[in-house]
């Protein structure tokens, strides 16, 4: 018995190391770097890093730069997370309806995500130029004058937030849906028995009993804001006068177009912390709004 119970624990270990050198190769090494060029001052392009204690972590917070793209990341947290919960649990309650049209919009809808994000960039930041773009043609023939979507810091961010959701709803939505799905129909039948409307129904049953799949979306979404990156190369390169400037865009600025790649790995650590504090955080406020069944 003994024997047979060895043998499964090494062919357990003998299909785990792959997925663990991955891990080891591809995420803890890299992390390990990161925190040493952190300390350090290195050009890529030539000689060994510098060690320089914690010089970066002092540039960073005594420099206003810091403070101006937080304040731009939390801008886009603010209008895109309470805008993509919300139409995602909109969407999902229609996906969870009996329409015959449904299964077809589910996939009209998941569409996007399986666009790339440089290809549908691209795309957006042809639709909404102000001059040819079609979004601000449409709006002529009703005699309304667009932005400059991409070109003015008052709507940029707003722009951003727009493509955002268009490329992520689907994908939030279907997750919501499976939440939905799995809730015993029992539940639903006494509560119609009982007198209670769809409202009261949306109010006090499917929307407490979705909670642990919304505290799930929210979780990943904001991990995803914090990540924003590709949408705002592509469509405004951190414009216009650093409006759309971002933490990620500035660690890739600054490691690959100025060559400062300790800065930017201190960049990398700050970011790192701050999405661990906040989803520490996210974890302790689960229990006063999460309820599992």
């Amino acid at each position: 018995m003994k024997n047979a119970q060895k043998s499964i624990k090494f062919y357990i270990l003998l299909f785990l190391v792959p997925s663990l050198l991955g891990f080891i190769v591809f995420s803890m090494l890299p992390m390990i770097s990161a925190f040493y060029l952190s300390f350090t001052s290195w050009d890529i392009i030539g000689g060994s890093p510098d060690f320089i204690g914690i010089k970066n972590f002092i540039d960073i917070f005594k420099g206003e730069e810091f403070y101006r793209v937080m304040v731009n990341t939390f801008k886009f947290i603010v209008l895109y997370i309470p805008l993509i919960m919300f139409s995602s649990f909109f969407v999902a309650i229609l996906f969870n309806s009996k329409a015959k049209s449904v299964p077809a919009f589910r996939v009209i809808l998941f569409i996007p995500v399986l666009t790339s994000w440089i290809a549908g960039s691209v795309i957006w930041r042809s639709v909404l130029n102000d001059q040819y773009g079609l979004l601000n043609n449409l709006l002529a023939l009703f005699g309304i004058d667009g932005p400059a979507w991409l070109t003015d810091s008052n709507w940029a961010m707003i722009a951003i937030v727009v493509v955002s959701i268009w490329k992520d709803l689907g994908f939030f939505s279907l997750i919501i849906f499976g939440g939905l799905r799995g809730i015993d129909k029992t539940i639903y039948e006494a509560a119609k028995i009982d007198g209670a409307n769809d409202r009261q129904i949306l109010r006090y049953i499917t929307l407490p009993l979705v909670t642990p799949t919304l505290f799930f979306v929210l979780i990943t979404t904001m991990i995803n804001s914090f990540q924003l990156f590709p949408q705002v190369m592509v469509m405004t390169g951190g414009g216009p006068s650093g409006a759309t400037q971002v933490i990620v865009e500035r660690i890739y600025t600054y490691g690959f177009r100025y060559f400062s790649m300790g800065y930017a790995a201190a960049l990398s650590i700050i970011l790192f912390v701050i999405i661990v504090t906040i989803t520490i955080i996210q974890m302790l406020l689960q229990k006063k709004w999460v309820f599992y069944e």
